[in-house]
């Protein structure tokens, strides 16, 4: 008689669980698939594509219900990716360091899991935008559908040069990153002076503050909770006055129509809003620990840590995917409708599992970008989980001459 779903599912679980080194810290890893997470939920959930005309047009939520606002709170969650980016990188060239790997291949060990899935992203929209074209659809739609689908690469390419620039960064002060975005803002908002591009400084300014808080994490510097508490309590209290007296929008992203953008580029309130989120985040690192030690749980997390990039790059492809698929029923509401009051809402948060499935589906077919094909060579195990591996700190990747990682990305 076969083995039911549940208890294969749980068997797998704690064979998993039994795999993974005790010195793991599996907080860093709960937390990364959080941020990733909290990044795809606020996308589909403030996220609309209008059909209008037989054309398709971006429009947000946050526009026509400001009072939505507090999602942008909960899902923009990139500061904490960038707090654990830091921390792991830091950790990770150290160690790498110490055992006398180079700089350039620990560099490319690292990169090349982060870059290796966008080659499969912008392949099939090459395809999709010439078959667009081909077939008449309006440039104003053909844009809208590429700034969407290419969009998460922003945030790579600042991910990957603060990547490349730990050596230079690791020991560096938070507060002077801080600085610069508060400088630049003055002279922005205050002084209305400088030029364009100006604004633009915030851009690895602003990410670096996390980044640099990463650093420090790894070095020990947050080993108490009161510096954790400081920064939850200090970044909360900035932000509420660079809201309510400094005249900085209260949602953290961007919003249609609107004069600034809290996060295109940076702002000041983006900054110190990121440090409450880096606060709260490590006060609940003993919590995180606790939880991981459910194997359900750690198998769930490890799951999204493996495909991390494969998820984030993918999740606006099946937002647009569900979105086009569903054109011939008609203007369905939720999802091709103006949203402009509670029962978008509601239609919106009906279609989130199909989103979900459609994404499942892009995970099956482009997951082996950012894992690797299965090796079966000698000494290999068919079937052998590829997720838990040996831990021995961050080196070379997988198949490079040294020890592979845990989950791929961690140090």
């Amino acid at each position: 008689m076969p083995e039911p779903t549940e208890t294969a599912l749980r068997r797998r679980a704690r064979h998993l669980d039994t795999l993974t080194p005790a010195s793991r810290d599996r907080a860093v890893d709960a937390l990364r698939a959080l941020a990733v997470l909290g990044v795809v939920l606020g996308h589909w959930l403030v996220t609309a594509l209008v059909a209008e005309d037989g054309t398709l047009r971006t429009a947000s939520p946050l526009q026509r219900l400001p009072w939505l606002a507090p999602v942008s709170w909960v899902c923009q969650t990139l500061a904490v990716f960038f707090l654990v980016g830091g921390h792991v990188a830091t950790r990770g060239h150290a160690s790498a360091a110490a055992r006398g790997v180079p700089y350039r291949a620990w560099l490319r060990g690292r990169l090349d899991r982060l870059l290796r899935p966008v080659g499969a992203l912008l392949a099939l929209w090459t395809v999709a935008a010439t078959a667009l074209l081909l077939t008449g659809t309006p440039l104003n739609t053909l844009h809208t559908l590429l700034k969407l689908a290419l969009s998460p690469l922003w945030f790579l390419l600042v991910f990957a040069a603060l990547t490349a620039a730990t050596p230079l960064v690791a020991r560096l002060n938070p507060l002077w990153p801080l600085a610069v975005v508060l400088h630049v803002d003055v002279l922005r908002f205050g002084l209305h002076t400088g030029p364009d591009w100006l604004g633009w400084v915030n851009l690895p300014a602003g990410w670096l503050v996390p980044y640099t808080l990463g650093a420090a994490w790894a070095r020990g510097e947050f080993r108490t909770r009161r510096a954790a508490r400081t920064l939850l309590c200090g970044g909360t209290a900035a932000t509420v006055a660079l809201v309510l007296w400094a005249g900085y929008p209260a949602s953290m992203v961007g919003v249609p129509g609107a004069a600034i953008s809290n996060l295109n580029p940076p702002t000041l309130a983006a900054v110190t809003f990121g440090l409450a989120q880096c606060g709260l985040a490590l006060l609940l690192r003993d919590r995180l620990r606790a939880a991981m030690r459910r194997p359900l749980a750690w198998a769930a997390v490890a799951l999204v840590n493996l495909s991390a990039m494969t998820i984030f790059l993918w999740h606006q492809t099946a937002l647009m995917a569900t979105t086009a698929a569903a054109l011939p029923a008609g203007r369905l509401p939720g999802l091709h409708t103006l949203p402009d009051g509670l029962g978008w809402v509601a239609a919106r948060l009906a279609w989130l599992p199909v989103f979900a499935l459609v994404l499942a589906v892009c995970w099956t077919a482009f997951r082996f970008r950012e894992q690797g094909p299965r090796r079966h060579g000698p000494g290999s195990r068919p079937g052998r989980s590829r997720v838990v591996r040996v831990h021995r700190g961050a080196g070379p990747e997988a198949g490079r001459g040294g020890p592979p990682c845990c989950l791929g990305w961690s140090a």
